[in-house]
């Protein structure tokens, strides 16, 4: 049911797997329409027009879009000066990032015509699309403490209380390998706590990165492995 190993680029026509690939959004409607911690049913549909996925039930109405959730950086421009020292390590995170254990999906409404959380996270200095950096404002949400996506997850609290902790989350979307025993943060490159934003020293530390990005990848492809061979029992 589920190929962790396809790259999502291939039939996605061109475009961004996020938006055209229909095996990606299959993939995610496979994954994510199952139990909440509360036992009831998070249920996605795909047949309303406009929206990619849609749940909607006494919980709440929620319109859901897909993110890739590592990032290579291979086409940012600020950052060629490093990527092309090292363009084959580059495109092989790049190819890794484009497998379903790569993708996640977020609430893609806008709230008062402010950024979504995708949006938020991509622009944000302190961010930088990095999803090891986005993980740790999650886990400040659950604790309410501050954080440089504090108010795109604001925005969008009815969503995150549908897994009640950030314990909640993590393992409903299969995030374990990115948090220690004591729900942690196992962050990429060493973590200063936002007080300036994530850079790359040189190649040494893109490789560092690369390494526990990918990391990261094969074993929540493992993870979604084990899910869908339940799914077929």
């Amino acid at each position: 049911m589920i190929d962790t190993s396809f790259n999502l680029y291939g039939d996605a026509d061109g475009g961004d797997p996020d938006a055209t690939s229909p095996t990606l959004r299959r993939y995610h409607k496979l994954l994510w329409s199952k139990s909440l911690p509360s036992g009831e049913l998070f249920g996605l549909r795909d047949d309303n027009p406009g929206l990619y996925l849609r749940h909607s039930s006494a919980l709440g109405d929620f319109s859901l879009g897909s993110d890739a959730i590592t990032h290579s950086y291979k086409n940012q421009l600020n950052k060629k000066w490093l990527t092309t020292q090292i363009p084959n390590e580059v495109q092989e995170l790049f190819n890794h990032g484009s497998t379903i254990g790569a993708y996640l999906i977020f609430p893609n409404n806008q709230v008062d015509r402010k950024h979504t959380i995708n949006q938020a996270r991509g622009i944000s200095r302190l961010i930088d699309d990095r999803f090891d950096l986005t993980l740790e404002c999650i886990k400040r949400f659950y604790i309410n403490e501050p954080s440089p996506l504090e108010d795109a997850l604001r925005r969008h609290a009815s969503f995150f209380r549908l897994f009640e902790t950030f314990e909640g989350y993590v393992q409903f979307f299969l995030l374990n390998d990115l948090v220690d025993d004591q729900d942690d943060v196992k962050f990429y490159l060493p973590f200063d706590d936002f007080q300036s934003p994530p850079k790359f020293r040189g190649r040494e530390d893109y490789i560092v990165y690369k390494s526990g990005v990918e990391s990261f990848i094969k074993s929540r492809s493992r993870r979604i492995e084990e899910f869908a061979r339940r799914l077929n029992t």
